[in-house]
């Protein structure tokens, strides 16, 4: 009897080491997947997964407005492309070009008349230009003629000479017009305007004193009223 208890005690050992043995080789075949731990596959799914680029919701996207100023002193209109605000690209540019081609020509004008004043002051016969900007059949005979058109000639030139400059400090304008609009339209984006924002402008009875006469002391004005 007792013999049979102890091959019996020996049976249940030998089975308890096996199912440890077991449970080792699975824990091992579930640890390692080709010679890599499980612990290190979920490690790289993560990194994949962290790596995929979500794709962004432009209906909640808001400018920068410090990008959008940048943008736009490098580049004309760059804020405004920016902001995703198209539609002011045509003043802009049209602006530009403007302004560029009224330079090109009052300065086109300034060195006509600057040329044709310079000749009639040369008398020389040879370099007659300003005869392009007489009148038809008109002709420079007397000193008299000559002075009138020497003061015309000279008008004409610092006319065109002031008005070049001033397409070029109103294109300095347009530019930096298209800088200031870029960064208030970025800042604007993103200030919130509650709907409860309202302006009230109603009449009303304002006392003007103590007396008891209602109609003496009392006068009739404009009452305004903001609701935030």
């Amino acid at each position: 009897m007792i013999i049979a208890v102890c091959f019996l005690l020996a049976g249940l050992q030998g089975l308890s080491a096996q199912e440890k043995a077991d449970s080792l080789i699975a824990t091992d075949s579930l640890t390692t997947t080709e010679g890599v731990p499980v612990s290190l596959n979920v490690d790289s799914i993560v990194n994949k997964t962290k790596k995929l680029k979500v794709p962004k919701d432009w209906s909640t996207w808001r400018p920068n407005p410090k990008r959008a100023l940048w943008l736009a002193l490098v580049i004309p209109g760059g804020g405004q492309i920016y902001n995703r605000k198209y539609w002011k690209l045509p003043f802009i540019y049209g602006g530009f070009m403007g302004c560029i081609y009224a330079m090109n020509w009052n300065n086109t004008m300034y060195k006509d008349y600057s040329q044709a004043y310079v000749d009639l002051m040369d008398n020389d016969p040879d370099t007659q230009s300003y005869n392009q900007f007489l009148h038809l059949g008109a002709t420079i005979k007397t000193d008299a003629d000559k002075k009138r058109y020497e003061e015309i000639f000279r008008k004409r030139k610092d006319k065109y000479r002031r008005w070049r400059d001033l397409s070029f400090f109103v294109m300095l304008g347009v530019y930096a017009l298209s800088v200031i609009d870029a960064y208030v339209d970025a800042e604007l984006s993103v200030f919130d305007i509650s709907k409860d924002l309202s302006l009230k402008v109603e009449p009303t009875i304002i006392n003007n004193g103590s007396s008891r006469n209602i109609l003496d002391n009392s006068s009739v004005g404009l009452q305004c009223s903001l609701n935030f």
